[in-house]
């Protein structure tokens, strides 16, 4: 699933193409697309034509478009569960719409084609209700946003309380630093780059190390992100991209993700790779010592 750099560079591309733009005919490509909506494609084309995507949000890995109808009133929402493959693209072609046994939704937004593509379909579109935001009540949400946290990049966000919680769980610290209902974003390339850079193995417990080092750690999490972001996140093949189908190129800069064997960049010790939670984990052994348990 993409993490925060990659929705953060999909969110800026669909803010600048299509924020201020009325939704026309939907077309429904595929059911499956629109497996979260109640009442399948028929209600998300109901309530999504006629409605002006008025801007473009993001909280960690989750991307929505607030709605606002023909009044000026905002009480829905678009949201855009991107899975492990989805895509957003703008295009003027229609022509150029990808293979049609992949997931797929296509709306007219008055001259341009707003596409969702889904090669692995685990992705889709949903219109939701409008809530108020428990961490920041002077915003709205959408209800299935709710219970996501404030990522490292939200005004809501406070990296000594998340510390504080993180040490009052018995749990391995990669566990946590992937709860998304602890803080939000962090997914399994930015927790492995987080760690190597704290010199903290995943499988150390949160009650066994300091709250100063967690916070060194989210602080970690925070840099490594933003620099991802700078370059518009992290391709390895061309299930991400952005509005534009461009890849991003942060896989350059990686330390330990995706680097078995290969020295660490600060010892030269080979890194390693481990299971973790139905992941790979990659680590060094010499950086980042394992747990000494009693």
């Amino acid at each position: 699933m993409p993490e925060l750099p990659e929705v953060e560079t999909i969110r800026l591309g669909v803010d600048k193409h299509v924020v201020g733009a009325a939704f026309g005919d939907v077309v429904v490509h595929h059911d499956r697309a629109v497996r979260r909506q109640a009442g399948g494609a028929a209600e998300l084309i109901g309530r999504l034509r006629g409605l002006t995507a008025v801007a473009a949000r993001r909280r960690g890995k989750y991307l929505w478009l607030d709605l606002a109808d023909a009044a000026g009133s905002v009480d829905e929402a678009l949201v855009i569960h991107l899975g492990m493959s989805g895509q957003l693209r703008v295009v003027d072609d229609p022509e150029q719409a990808g293979p049609t046994n992949h997931l797929r939704i296509s709306a007219d937004l008055g001259g341009r084609q707003f596409w969702f593509v889904d090669q692995r379909t685990f992705g889709g579109w949903q219109v939701d209700d409008l809530v108020p935001d428990r961490f920041d009540p002077s915003r709205s949400v959408p209800s299935v946003v709710a219970h996501i946290a404030p990522d490292p990049f939200d005004d809501a966000y406070d990296a000594d309380a998340v510390a504080a919680t993180m040490r009052r769980k018995h749990t391995e610290v990669k566990r946590a630093l992937l709860d998304q209902s602890l803080v939000s974003g962090i997914g399994n390339i930015y927790a492995d780059e987080s760690l190597w850079r704290a010199r903290l193995r995943g499988t150390r417990l949160t009650d066994s190390i300091s709250r100063a080092k967690l916070v060194e750690l989210l602080g970690h999490a925070r840099e490594v992100m933003a620099a991802a972001l700078a370059v518009g996140g992290t391709s390895f093949d061309e299930l991400y991209v952005n509005v534009n189908g461009e890849s991003g190129y942060f896989s350059r800069e990686l330390h330990s993700y995706g680097r078995e064997g290969l020295p660490c960049h600060r010892c030269g010790t080979p890194i390693r790779r481990e299971q973790f939670m139905n992941r790979s984990s990659y680590f060094c052994p010499k950086c980042q010592r394992p747990p000494h348990h009693r």
